[in-house]
């Protein structure tokens, strides 16, 4: 039936839009707080993607028992990458950072491409083809689990945000700096823990990467652009809504590679973010649905 087969489309929309949300969850932190467009989180998640890969393959560690890996690794990074990088520009404007952030891109891309080859690399776990049948749709456990931790890091990240007195600076500093300032607070370690946090989760997001899909050196970039697409649709400053921003720009990819072909799927998730950008660029989600930093 039509129904059905609508509502299988809308299921794998939902799941395919997890990696996004991930992806512009992290975005949302580090922008939110620092005015930073990191281009490099796709890089980043790919980066992690690979530890997942190799300590699979190396020493057959879980995809997703590796978080208890990953996680922590990515966000030890995170600090080394705002310490090294980012601490002396941070306050120098969006250009520079940019730049540096496009380097980094660039720099990590190529070094995982001579160290690792430009060979697409999957994962073949037990699992990884394995559905539930529900109703007569097919639900990939890879994607449900995808879905389950993106759930799980927003849910993390939002607690953190709201009941932590680091995460209370946090959300300060994406309200005003010079306030946080005035209180005392550092604002360069509110940037540490921001960073961090967005590595962190980008540490999540490349597991279930590893877990989903394959990859290659270059394929953060995709990733970047479509979590900077979804971050544009839920809300800049929204962590909820930088999820939904994902959902939706999942669904609206799949319904569009049904009805008419794949390669108008970009085609019309970018068309989405320039009528998002120009009617509510605030993003959809940043008033009702979504939880401000």
């Amino acid at each position: 039936m039509l129904s059905t087969i609508l509502l299988q489309i809308f299921i794998n929309g939902v799941l395919s839009g997890t990696m996004y949300g991930i992806a512009a969850i992290g975005l949302s932190l580090i922008f939110g707080t620092m005015r930073i467009v990191f281009i490099a989180q796709g890089t980043m998640i790919i980066l992690a993607a690979y530890g997942s890969f190799w300590l699979f393959k190396l020493w057959g560690i879980d995809p997703y028992l590796s978080i208890i890996f990953v996680v922590p690794a990515s966000l030890i990074l995170g600090v080394g990458v705002y310490q090294g990088l980012f601490r002396k520009v941070a306050r120098a404007g969006q250009f520079p950072t940019l730049l540096i952030a496009f380097g980094l891109m660039a720099l990590l891309e190529n070094l995982m491409f001579v160290m690792f080859s430009g060979n697409t690399r999957a994962l073949q776990t037990s699992y990884a083809s394995y559905a539930f049948n529900l109703y007569g749709m097919k639900i990939s456990f890879v994607r449900l689990m995808s879905f389950a931790m993106a759930i799980a890091g927003t849910v993390g990240v939002t607690f953190f945000l709201r009941n932590t007195l680091y995460g209370k600076a946090v959300r300060a500093a994406s309200e005003s700096l010079q306030n946080v300032m005035l209180m005392g607070i550092t604002p360069h370690l509110v940037n540490t823990i921001t960073f961090s946090l967005g590595m962190g989760l980008a540490g999540l997001a490349g597991v279930a990467t590893a877990a989903t899909y394959g990859f290659d050196p270059f394929s953060g970039f995709v990733f970047s652009l479509k979590a900077m697409i979804a971050l544009a649709i839920g809300g800049m400053s929204s962590v909820a809504g930088s999820l939904l921003g994902g959902l939706l720009l999942g669904v609206v990819e799949n319904y569009a590679a049904f009805f008419l072909t794949g390669g108008w799927a970009d085609v019309i998730s970018y068309g989405v973010f320039l009528i998002v950008l120009m009617f509510k660029p605030e993003g959809l989600f940043s008033r009702d649905t979504s939880t401000k930093l």
